[in-house]
């Protein structure tokens, strides 16, 4: 176990929510108080989706415009296709709140483009013209969200999948072989260089999953076992359906 691991149980989805998105502001104000801005990569998917809701129905009156928004993860589809996590986001959150948040604050893949891998690297050369970052260095994120999938995958990385072994790209087209489509997602690297990770993970169906992530020893260790970050703290926000399988 990280040293820097800890797990918070709330007793129903909603209070994860809630819990997510003051932990969300907390950040943020420690950053912008910090550091004038706060970095955050976010994830796909139906519990982040809530969170975003949420954080901008509560925190409408939010400085959004020191917020500088990624993506840890996208399909490979136009930012205008249902399954677009852009799209997604641009829903829940960047739609809703007025005034808005500056475009140029916004970092969206280009995922429209048919040549997945020049997405890829196209969204890497924005992140290291944005962090300022030189060959061999990753950038330092002050959130990254994440969830989790029922196969114990998390961003874009699943299991056996050629980005798991990644280690000098910062973003990467990676084959998703039971979804016949790339995914372009974070590698590694810059997951585990980030100042906090926030899983969230809500419902039943995970709960074995949930087990086997923070409580098993699987070999070779699941995508979501090996967001270990170096000089971070590692967060897992779960409800009690989700955590019902845990040893406590």
């Amino acid at each position: 176990m990280p040293a820097t691991r800890s797990i918070e149980v709330l007793a129903t989805a909603a209070d994860l929510f809630h819990a997510a998105a003051e932990e969300f502001v907390r950040l943020a104000r420690t950053a912008i108080g910090a550091q004038g801005r706060f970095t955050v990569a976010l994830a796909g998917g139906s519990t982040p989706k809530a969170l975003y809701s949420l954080l901008a129905s509560n925190y409408a009156d939010f400085v959004w415009n020191r917020v500088f928004l990624f993506f840890g993860d996208e399909r490979h589809v136009p930012p205008t296709d249902a399954d677009s996590n852009y799209r997604m986001v641009e829903e829940s959150l960047l739609g809703k709140i007025k005034p808005a948040i500056p475009a140029e604050n916004v970092f969206r893949v280009a995922a429209e483009n048919p040549d997945a891998a020049v997405a890829a690297a196209d969204y890497e050369a924005q992140l290291r013209r944005f962090f300022e970052i030189k060959p061999g260095e990753f950038p330092r994120f002050d959130l990254i969200l994440l969830g989790m999938g029922p196969d114990g995958h998390t961003a874009s990385l699943f299991p056996d999948s050629a980005a798991l072994e990644e280690q000098s790209r910062l973003v990467v087209a990676n084959w998703v072989a039971k979804f016949n489509t790339h995914r372009i997602t974070f590698t590694f690297p810059v997951l585990n260089r980030a100042a906090e990770v926030m899983f969230m993970v809500s419902g039943g169906d995970k709960g074995d999953m949930v087990h086997q992530v923070l409580e098993g020893k699987n070999t070779p260790p699941l995508p979501s076992q090996r967001v270990q970050p170096s000089d971070g703290r590692l967060l897992w926000m779960l409800d009690e359906a989700a955590a019902a399988k845990l040893a406590r």
